[in-house]
């Protein structure tokens, strides 16, 4: 077996590991790292569950190599939150719309979502329709997850538009 020392910060924590070169970063972060909250679903890429953010970017964790984040910052859903473990603007949202209910794909959504809110803080419904097409969900039929974008949306804007202020 081909192995490789890596370096990755992953929720603003540094990690340095040896990994075989063929190991999925999803495998590194759930398996290596404990970090359970990405899950594994189609394992083609196909079902978004396992998107995480690398260097600010999604990346579907079962198609990228953890080699391949060597050097980098990942962020999963369990680094959306504030250190204090205080939900992000757009997870508080996800709960009051009811964005989720098996909670399977809602690891995905969050990631993708927060790339999307960090690029657009006024998305339209149709841009956030577009940007969870590669998002599979099962329960919701997706119009709460929108909406929590939505509102998330509005909560961050009013948010900074009060730090202008202040």
């Amino acid at each position: 077996m081909d192995k490789r020392v890596i370096k990755v910060t992953v929720n603003n924590q540094v990690f340095e590991r040896e990994v075989e070169t063929r190991r999925s970063l999803g495998d590194f972060l759930r398996q290596d790292l404990g970090l359970t909250g990405t899950h594994i679903g189609c394992e083609h890429g196909v079902c978004g569950a396992c998107t995480v953010l690398l260097n600010g970017n999604t990346a579907r964790s079962c198609l990228t190599l953890a080699v391949q984040a060597d050097g980098a910052a990942v962020t999963t859903i369990e680094g959306l939150a504030a250190p204090d473990g205080t939900f992000s603007a757009l997870q508080q949202a996800f709960r009051e719309c009811h964005g989720l209910q098996c909670g399977f794909c809602t690891p995905g959504m969050l990631t993708t979502l927060t790339e999307l809110l960090g690029e657009n803080l006024d998305p339209t419904e149709a841009e956030v329709r577009e940007a969870i097409t590669g998002n599979l969900c099962r329960c919701t039929g997706y119009q709460p997850i929108i909406n929590a974008a939505l509102l998330a949306a509005s909560r961050m804007r009013a948010a900074r538009a009060n730090e202008v202020k202040a």
